[in-house]
């Protein structure tokens, strides 16, 4: 039996523009994630593989203070006898000659995966089993890509026969996203494949064994937030029989990212509106966390999201409020349509244009319009 700690998509080096102020900071923190996973795998249950499908930095070419960090920590790893395979992903791919995995791969610790081609890369062993890693290095250029792979090699040995690729399974999006057959790898026998490239974590049924994308860890923005959690795979095949493979998930002390809707509809002022922000925003995220607030429902008059986002400030680590409500109601509305002004006269073309529209996703757009344009002419932004 084997316990495997499978990370992928960590992306260290990425700088988080959108926090502002905090960005340096956020990346900074961020940038600790592989020394915590590191920890984790030499804690008190400690594993005996730590395998990176892929995109462990952002770019092909991190930072050189950066690159001494993670050689440092997985040279921890190689010291404490916890076996280590990095493979390369489509961010930081090997294709590039100063590439990190070339400027770098004397000494790098642990297996590298530097061949374009699906191959047996090495065969460890471990708790007295042999266990054989096969894996490629995508390389623009040399690697196969079209048609999707699917010739997979697999040594006709007892052991654990572990495949490790930074691709995507049956879905063609372009080369540098390595499609993979799975019919492919089922025929070709192995016992878990790990998988890195998309984010969300994903179990898949693979012949005999199981194919896992843990997800990554570490969210990069409200569209992409990350899990959480560490993945750590147990693999244990008696007798030479069929592997079984258990998949758990441990927290792993990252900053929560988070987005709320939340309906405004029933709230009678803008201080309504606030405490419900800081009220739903503590109970669902927490303080700690970089949250998106989404309003959505009918606005109790024009909301200044400015404002609402000023009163707020230092609740969180950081937030960001988007006002997709509508106008508060139809009678405010006619009233305004009614005025002799350039307002009156901006929601009169609204109304015909709103009277006219095709579909429910242009009468949406213009219903944004309406509210965004009525919040400029009353000086309260958008």
């Amino acid at each position: 039996m084997i316990r495997i700690l499978h990370l992928a998509d960590l992306h260290l080096g990425w700088r988080p523009g959108f926090l502002g102020p905090r960005a340096a900071e956020r990346q900074r923190e961020r940038d600790t994630l592989l020394r915590r996973a590191v920890d984790f795998a030499l804690a008190s249950q400690p594993v005996d593989l730590v395998i990176i499908a892929g995109d462990l930095f952002e770019t092909h070419k991190p930072e050189p203070a950066l690159v001494e960090a993670v050689i440092a920590d997985l040279g921890r790893l190689a010291r404490a006898g916890v076996a280590v395979v990095t493979v390369p992903g489509n961010h930081d791919e090997i294709t590039y000659a100063d590439s990190v995995y070339r400027v770098y791969a004397s000494r790098w610790p642990g297996v590298l995966v530097q061949n374009p081609h699906p191959a047996h890369v090495h065969t460890f062993v471990l708790n007295g089993t042999p266990v054989h890693v096969y894996g490629l290095a995508y390389t623009g250029g040399l690697t196969q890509v079209e048609p999707p792979l699917a010739r997979f090699p697999r040594l006709d040995e007892d052991g654990i026969h572990i495949a490790v690729f930074h691709g995507s399974l049956d879905w063609q999006a372009g080369e540098r996203s390595l499609p993979l057959r799975s019919d492919a790898l089922a025929a070709a026998g192995y016992d878990y494949v790990a998988l890195g490239h998309i984010h969300k974590p994903e179990r898949r049924r693979i012949g005999a064994g199981w194919a896992v994308y843990p997800g990554a860890v570490e969210g990069k923005g409200f569209d992409d937030p990350g899990v959480g959690c560490f993945t750590v795979v147990t693999v244990d095949k008696p007798g030479g029989g069929p592997a079984r493979v258990e998949v758990a998930t441990f927290p792993a002390g990252a900053r929560p990212v988070r987005t709320i809707t939340l309906d405004v509809t029933t709230l009678g002022d803008a201080d309504a509106v606030v405490e419900r922000i800081r009220a739903e925003a503590e109970a669902r995220a927490g303080r700690e966390a970089i949250v998106r607030v989404e309003l959505v429902g009918a606005a109790p008059g024009v909301l200044d999201v400015g404002a609402l986002t000023a009163r707020l400030s230092g609740s969180f680590y950081f937030l960001e409020i988007v006002d997709n409500t509508t106008i508060v109601d139809a009678a405010h509305v006619a009233r305004l349509a009614a005025e002799p002004t350039v307002r009156g006269e901006f929601v009169r073309r609204v109304q015909r244009r709103l009277a006219e529209a095709a579909d429910e996703e242009e009468s949406a757009l213009l219903a944004q319009v309406l509210r965004c344009g009525l919040a400029a002419l009353e000086g309260a932004g958008s």
